[in-house]
């Protein structure tokens, strides 16, 4: 099983962080990659739609509003992996109430692509959209 994992400091406090990514379908309020989601089975799985117009279909699988995490589960995607399990994480950062951290951390099997592959396009993936997240909450 591969893996990788993704974090950045973000200029806002943690619940502020939290509050614009940690709905399960608020995909698209930060992550330009994702320009459409669609709540499924009372807010438990969501359909997305990327740019290309290519359906990602993923469900909840833990959820904490307490600790700032959730983790879920693909159930369809175009993208060379299996059993692909992901967490997004909000932590405070000591010492600090005007910034956070955020990490995006995944594990998965490769299933038709290398290792390296899977492990490289998903670290893209994460590094890309924590990226974008700290650009939107500096511009606001």
């Amino acid at each position: 099983m591969a893996s990788t994992s993704v974090s950045r400091v973000v200029p806002a406090s943690p619940d502020r962080v939290w509050r614009l990514i940690g709905g399960f379908d608020a995909l698209p309020d930060w992550l330009p990659y994702i320009p459409d989601s669609t709540p499924l089975e009372g807010g438990r799985v969501r359909r997305l739609s990327n740019p290309d117009g290519e359906v990602i279909v993923e469900r909840l699988v833990d959820f904490s509003e307490y600790e700032r995490h959730y983790s879920y589960a693909i159930l369809q995607a175009p993208f060379p992996v299996n059993d692909y399990v992901s967490t997004i994480r909000v932590h405070a950062v000591p010492g600090r109430d005007d910034v956070a951290e955020v990490q995006w951390s995944g594990r998965f099997n490769a299933d038709g692509a290398s290792d390296e592959e899977v492990v490289e396009l998903f670290t893209g993936i994460y590094r890309d959209g924590l990226d974008a997240l700290r650009e939107k909450l500096a511009a606001s």
